[in-house]
């Protein structure tokens, strides 16, 4: 019989510090910009303290798992995260019980798997050129950049050091600039007394089932626009991310597989997977490995945090807590220059996309939400619009 798949590289052989690293940097700074608004929308459904903690426990094994495999499978970094605009919309819900989202939960899944696995969303995709994508792209991510700057105003002396490490580090070891960055700011940050440990507690997650309830206002409420945002604001980028950094990625089984995981993770707190922008272009960018081949090691590794994140939630959460926010807003801004660079670069070098892609970049970092739809979208639309325009 026949190999169906030709011989794959070692994954150990190709794995580095620096992608470790990587993998540590993106489950941090994933964790601790959104984790706040996880809880919220969990006890704004009615949750307890138990049932809060399962879903910690489901979405964490459901990045971890996802990322690991898929990253593994396809041998490209493919990273998955919680869909943190559908957070959002389900802490701003009032007048549905646990039950009854959960259920909306298990219709947003099966929307999501049509949309990958039939292929219409990739068909979308496809429709989108380079220039709009890349500016997509470093609009996501700019924000991040500007947040850095901004954390110099509480943090001057972290944040700043921080900011030599990395200069420092890409003049004389680029591989481990971003390893010398988180370096140097735990450093600083533990001789000024800013890393609280008192918060881990070693304890494993329990998963808690709970049996869905189906009911027109649940899924219209809760299921259909939690499909519409983690699709617009969440998936979308996360593609255009990989297209930006040149991967083509198969964008259908992908994305029908975090559908599936949220499927079957519903039950237990997994609300929505998707694929992940912002944290996923920390382990696809040079910072990650040399060798773009070998740059699916960080992602993996970040499925291997994730899916430890999961299982040793109160551990892992207070571990990854106790780091001052200026230090994961520093870390996250200089990892992602290179990217933003990039991304800027290959949106401005097409003179013919260049006003489209302008107008792509400054509305996605604009920030603009219409009927809970991030900016993402709007800036594909504005720049969408702008191209028509121009070929008219």
């Amino acid at each position: 019989m026949s190999n169906l798949h030709p011989p794959r590289p070692s994954f150990f052989r190709d794995l580095s510090v620096p992608a470790v690293v990587a993998g540590f940097v993106a489950v941090l700074v994933g964790f601790t910009s959104s984790v706040a608004i996880v809880f919220a929308a969990a006890q704004a459904l009615g949750a307890n303290p138990a049932q809060t903690a399962s879903w910690m426990w489901a979405l964490g094994l459901g990045m971890g798992l996802t990322s690991l495999g898929l990253s593994l499978w396809y041998r490209q970094p493919v990273l998955t995260a919680w869909s943190t605009p559908g957070a959002a919309l389900i802490a701003a819900t009032q007048g549905f019980g646990l039950a009854e989202a959960t259920g909306a939960f298990v219709a947003c899944a099966l929307l999501i798997m049509v949309a990958g696995y039939s292929g219409l969303f990739q068909r979308v995709m496809g429709r989108i050129p380079m220039a709009i994508a890349a500016a997509l792209l470093a609009g996501v991510l700019a924000r991040f950049a500007l947040n850095a700057a901004s954390a110099t105003a509480t943090a001057p002396v972290l944040v700043v050091a921080m900011a030599l490490a990395y200069l420092a580090g890409r003049r004389a070891w680029p591989r481990y600039a971003v390893p010398g960055v988180l370096v140097a700011g735990i450093v600083v940050a533990a001789l000024q007394g800013r890393i609280h440990l008192e918060g881990v507690t070693l304890a494993w997650t329990a998963p808690v089932f709970v049996m869905p309830a189906f009911s027109l206002p649940a899924l219209v409420g809760i299921g259909l626009p939690l499909f519409v945002v983690t699709m617009a604001s969440q998936n979308l980028p996360g593609v255009a991310a990989q297209r930006a950094s040149g991967y083509e990625i198969p964008v259908s089984p992908v994305v029908g597989t975090t559908g599936l995981a949220s499927l079957l993770l519903a039950p237990f707190g997994g609300y929505a997977l998707n694929l992940a922008a912002i944290t996923a272009a920390i382990c696809m960018g040079r910072e990650a490995h040399e060798d773009p081949a070998r740059r699916y090691t960080a992602s993996a590794m970040a499925g291997v945090f994730y899916i430890a994140l999961g299982l040793a939630g109160g551990a892992v959460a207070g571990l990854l807590a106790a780091f001052p926010p200026e230090l994961v807003a520093a870390v996250a801004g200089l990892a992602l220059l290179g990217t933003i660079a990039g991304g800027l670069s290959t949106a401005l070098a097409n003179e013919a996309h260049r006003d489209a892609a302008l107008l792509t970049f400054v509305v996605t970092l604009s920030g603009l939400t219409v009927a809970g739809i991030g900016s993402a979208f709007w800036g594909v639309v504005a720049g969408s619009v702008a191209l028509a325009f121009q070929r008219r």
